[in-house]
């Protein structure tokens, strides 16, 4: 499906809108503009964190609010409803299991065994084409970062990483065999290396011919363009194909701090124009590199999608192409999400999952991470303002 007009009309609040009642986009209204009230969502995060270990009766509230509108469910069945309502629309789900577990060999066995359940769940449902995990769900952050320092490892140490590697093994090559693609999410800077190397592994025996793994990019680092580059070449040298989720970055604030603190150059571009500048460059490379790197792009930003956008309609790809993905949160960037699906290009929602007061960590972040992202709530309110108008309430 290749569409002369390929550029999208991001304010069309109808279509971005369209499955949502009245009761729902207030209910939306009412939640960013909560989250965008800083001292606010600092008082309800204390509130809700004491209410919960104190087993006040709050769960049905944050059901009924919060909840709905960022969560799938409390678990896959409870997600169908909204995965089949918004496959309506032409929008696929990827299920993410978002309770946060101990770092303890038995939790990480579990959460192979939960996303070996969600790779089944996916395999019976042409609207999840796929799944997600978290490396430091799978395997302890020490392990990692000595991995990433290069550091001798002991005898028993030894063992606990080959316990990690089967561990990313057994998932990947459970969805090669059910056709489901797997992302793996990125972590922190010090152990993210170990993680690129499991990755490139995991590509090699995988990625032959179709791309079954994609690893996450983060572009607030400013040396992912030349890694990108790196692996490429790799690659064809190789021959085995890439696949990458391509991302801004989630711990800026961390990064900064641990680099100061321990005195080394942070890895973390200066400004947000950097960081915009980095990933666009990320974002061409891959575009024009597609026979042998397939792109998921997980962005809340406009103007990168739209340049996405112009590059695709350039090179004369339809809308429709299989080796591009676009992503957006459940609950956020209704308008990138529905007005691309509506031109027919693949989008997904992230759609978190699980019990309601495991998952308030999650909800909680999600809050905090709003109120600090410049301009992001306050696009939301008035997206949503500009429907209310719209539908005369």
């Amino acid at each position: 499906m290749k569409s002369s007009n390929h550029l999208i009309d991001f304010s069309n609040t109808e279509i971005a809108f369209k499955l949502k009642t009245d009761s729902e986009l207030e209910r939306a209204y009412f939640l960013f503009k909560m989250i965008a009230n800083e001292p606010l969502v600092r008082i309800g995060t204390l509130a809700t964190n004491f209410a919960l270990k104190t087993n006040l009766p709050i769960e049905g509230l944050i059901r009924s609010t919060v909840f709905d509108h960022f969560c799938g469910g409390v678990d896959t069945e409870d997600c169908l409803p909204k995965i089949n309502r918004i496959y309506k629309s032409g929008v696929f789900s990827i299920l993410d299991y978002s309770v946060e577990g101990k770092q303890e060999e038995k939790q990480f066995d579990f959460v192979v065994e939960k996303t070996l359940n969600l790779i089944d769940f996916a395999a019976n449902n042409k609207a999840i084409p796929f799944t997600v995990f978290k490396p430091s769900a799978v395997g302890r952050l020490k392990i990692y970062q000595k991995i990433s320092n290069n550091d001798r490892l002991k005898p028993d140490e030894l063992s606990e990483w080959n316990r990690v590697e089967n561990r990313f093994h057994t998932i990947c090559k459970y969805a090669k065999k059910n056709n489901i693609s797997v992302l793996i999410d990125a972590e922190e800077s010090w152990i993210q290396v170990a993680v690129d190397k499991l990755a490139l592994k995991l590509m090699k025996t995988y990625n032959s011919k179709k791309v079954f793994v994609y690893n996450t990019l983060q572009a607030y680092r400013w040396d992912r363009l030349e890694y990108l580059k790196k692996i490429h070449l790799l690659a064809e040298k190789e021959q085995f194909n890439l696949g990458f989720k391509l991302v801004r970055g989630a711990y800026m604030e961390k990064e900064r701090i641990r680099a100061k603190v321990n005195g080394y150059v942070s890895p973390i571009c200066k400004t947000k124009s950097e960081t915009d500048d980095s990933f666009d460059s990320c974002l061409r490379y891959i575009l024009n590199n597609l026979p042998h790197i397939k792109l998921f792009l997980g962005t809340h930003n406009e103007k990168s999608t739209t340049e996405a956008l112009e590059i695709i309609n350039k090179l004369g790809l339809c809308n429709n192409d299989a080796r591009i993905w676009f992503g957006q949160l459940f609950g956020m960037s209704d308008h990138i999400s529905f007005n691309l699906a509506k031109k027919g290009y693949n989008v997904t929602k992230y759609l978190p999952f699980g019990p309601v007061k495991d998952v308030m960590p999650y909800l909680i972040r999600r809050a905090e991470e709003n109120t600090s992202v410049t301009g992001q709530t306050t696009r939301e309110l008035k997206l949503i303002k500009k429907e209310k108008k719209r539908r005369k309430f």
